[in-house]
């Protein structure tokens, strides 16, 4: 590798952009936002925007979730015009497709020296790190395989040991790229470690999948979250070994919460899902994300949905004629959920009736949901008039039980609470389905001596606000999990704020 060059970008090549969520969940409002960019940018520039599955992560994928992602960004108005659905002329467009081209092209790295076999075993990584740690030096791999022999090579290979293959990071120098929002980045190579490319299943890691997918798709513009600004060096260095030009690079500033913080799922949604099953709008959701940053304008008196002045209220094609990504403020964006929830209700007072009614319909009164939401109550009622007593939680945006519903008796608030978070922690993780949800909540409350019936009422009460209602783990699944979560999340949330205005 030429560690002291950068290659030259790519310059006069038609706009080509793209996303490349990994299926591991429900699709998440960063992909959104980043998703957003990157179509604006393409669709201002005339150029082409493309989705691509990052499906390597066998252990963490989730057969479900590639079809989520497909429908939410849909729903969002973002669609693209190559990808796993719709195809294109650089496919195919899922990872766990390509894998023959990342084998192919890992062995070119192995045939001109940038990278290498590691025979080293779990047992031995471990040592090291250890070893690493009582040095205080800081954690990456010593090198142990960077220079074995061909012999020694040739005979862990005829013994079939297991092997991964890394990229030889030079042990000198430094590598400098330009960020199209930062100017230039330069990393030490004493920073970069030798990243694994390859792993022994056979799967590339993201980097080497990464360099290579974006090489072979003429992708121009690689506009990504700032978290991978670290990640940046080790793909310069991997253009450098293919002898490859390198894109030009845009890291968006991360969204945070409201304390500053990267934004997560402990305290915000952040499943696209759940916006949508709560009824805010696509309309907003992409309006509110295209604020993030500082690319659309400073609010100008234009009339708009409702007919105020000096507003922040953008169609997505009103974004894409003003949206200036080089105006992207490098400060952390706050994803602030009472000013989206300001803004979604913008949107829906300016709906006519009818539209407003047919919003309602398409989400917490659609069919489908009423069907399963009555189909749950059907034998306990001796009335139709019974029917919103039983099912109210339902259609509840917050609930919040006093703690006479959701304290068992014998056990205390603070104790309550714990096993309350134990229980977001399991549900966080588990299939959304009553085989898979009753057993993973009885195997949690005999690991924390919490009997059944302690453990399913209180989930209950968080829940739906009571200990009476339909059947607890049928209500879960026709709620949904990213409502249920959300739910509990708020839960927990409204408990450490009551009880830190106590002290």
């Amino acid at each position: 590798m030429n560690s002291s060059t950068t290659p030259a970008p790519v310059s006069s090549a038609p706009i080509r952009v793209r996303i490349a969520p990994s299926p591991t969940g429900d699709p998440h409002v960063g992909t959104a936002y980043i998703g957003l960019i990157n179509f604006i940018y393409a669709r201002q520039r005339g150029g082409q925007f493309v989705l691509r599955i990052e499906d390597t992560d066998r252990a963490r994928f989730v057969a479900t979730s590639e079809q989520m992602i497909f429908d939410a960004l849909r729903w969002l108005g973002l669609s693209w015009d190559e990808g796993p659905d719709v195809g294109g002329p650089y496919g195919p467009y899922r990872q766990s497709e390509r894998t023959e081209i990342y084998r192919e092209h890992a062995e070119i790295l192995l045939a001109n020296g940038t990278a290498y076999r590691c025979f080293c075993t779990a047992e031995d990584l471990e040592a090291a790190r250890k070893h690493q740690m009582a040095a205080k030096l800081p954690p990456r791999y010593p090198g142990t395989c960077r220079n074995l022999t061909p012999d020694q090579i040739a005979e862990n290979l005829a013994a079939e040991k297991p092997f991964v293959i890394r990229m030889a990071v030079p042990t000198e120098g430094e590598t400098t790229f330009r960020d199209e929002l930062r100017g230039e980045i330069t990393f030490s190579h004493n920073n970069v470690d030798d990243q694994v490319l390859m792993k022994s299943d056979g799967f590339p890691t993201y980097h080497l999948a990464n360099v290579v997918d974006d090489y072979l798709m003429r992708i121009t513009d690689v506009i990504r979250a700032e978290e991978w600004i670290s990640s940046t060096p080790k793909h310069v260095l991997l253009y450098q070994a293919f002898g490859w030009p390198q894109p030009r690079f845009w890291h968006m500033p991360l969204l945070r919460n409201i304390d500053k913080s990267k934004i997560s799922k402990r305290k915000n949604p952040v499943s696209l899902v759940y916006y949508r099953q709560a009824g805010f709008l696509p309309q907003a959701i992409i309006n509110f994300l295209g604020l993030m940053g500082g690319g659309m304008p400073s609010p100008t008196p234009v009339e708009i949905v409702n007919g105020a002045k000096e507003t922040e209220v953008f169609s997505l094609e009103e974004m894409v004629q003003r949206f200036e990504v080089p105006n992207i403020r490098l400060g952390g964006p706050v994803f602030d959920l009472t000013k989206l929830k300001w803004l979604n209700s913008e949107y829906l007072r300016a709906l006519p009736p009818d539209t407003f009614f047919a919003a309602l319909r398409e989400t917490v009164l659609s069919d489908q949901y009423l069907r399963d939401v009555a189909t749950l109550v059907q034998s306990r009622i001796e009335t139709l008039g019974e029917f919103g007593n039983l099912t109210a939680f339902f259609f509840q945006d917050n609930v919040l039980p006093p703690p006479e519903v959701w304290v068992p008796k014998k056990r205390t608030p603070e104790e309550t609470l714990l096993f309350a978070a134990e229980q977001l922690a399991l549900l966080e993780t588990t299939d959304w389905t009553t085989e898979a949800i009753e057993p993973a909540l009885k195997q949690l409350g005999e690991t924390h001596s919490w009997s059944v019936k302690e453990n399913f009422m209180l989930l209950r009460a968080i829940l739906t606000g009571s200990t009476m209602s339909p059947p607890l783990l049928e209500s879960m699944v026709v709620f949904g999990k990213a409502r249920t979560l959300d739910r509990l999340r708020r839960f927990l949330d409204t408990q450490k704020k009551l009880a830190a205005n106590k002290k």
